[in-house]
């Protein structure tokens, strides 16, 4: 079971107490920071990339196929061991095509293994802003829930990914401005 998230289309609302950027993609850098992860490392042929947009953004994009058995495209990127160690949840700012998309996390450095997963919806041409909760973010595994997994710890968050997925195929483009952290601002941990 992987949850979705509610946007907010529109206008830029304004940041929540206790909000940092952890990707800000106005900076060429932050888009090439970010490896491809395709079908092809299963026998696909779907790609996917993600670059710096002409408009200062950065740019997820590319096509996925069904052919020999693929259906899926991601990106990740690295994070630095404890930047979200009081992260109570993850904000997008983005600009998408209709498709659904599913946010990635993983604790750890390694390739594979357990992610932890919630899609969220776009609405094409139209730039929103998508908020996920750390807590209902799902185990999954090659897209398999993992109902005995431990509970993400967002100390041990190593890596973000943005995935497209459910073999929805075609071209996709999902633009993105940046990603914010919300943190904790008690001691005990407890979300605002």
């Amino acid at each position: 079971l992987v949850l979705t998230f509610v946007l907010t289309t529109g206008v830029a609302m304004a940041q929540e107490r206790g909000t940092t950027t952890l990707i800000d993609f106005s900076e060429a850098a932050a888009a090439a920071a970010w490896t491809s992860v395709n079908d092809g490392v299963m026998g696909g042929v779907s790609s996917g990339r993600m670059r710096h947009s002409d408009s200062g953004s950065a740019l997820f994009e590319g096509t996925v196929s069904l052919e020999n058995n693929g259906g899926f495209a991601s990106v990740r990127t690295r994070l630095s061991e404890g930047v979200l160690s009081r992260a109570s949840k993850l904000v997008l700012r983005v600009r998408g095509d209709g498709k659904r998309y599913q946010l990635r996390l993983r604790m750890g450095p390694r390739f594979d293994g357990v992610a932890y997963a919630a899609d969220f919806e776009t609405e094409s041409g139209e730039w929103t802003t998508v908020s996920v909760p750390l807590g209902s973010l799902a185990p999954i595994f090659r897209g398999d829930p993992v109902p005995d997994a431990r509970p993400l710890d967002p100390d041990k968050v190593r890596q973000l990914g943005i995935m497209l997925t459910d073999k929805q195929t075609g071209p996709f483009r999902l633009e993105i401005e940046r990603i914010d952290v919300v943190s904790s601002t008690t001691a005990s941990g407890a979300s605002d």
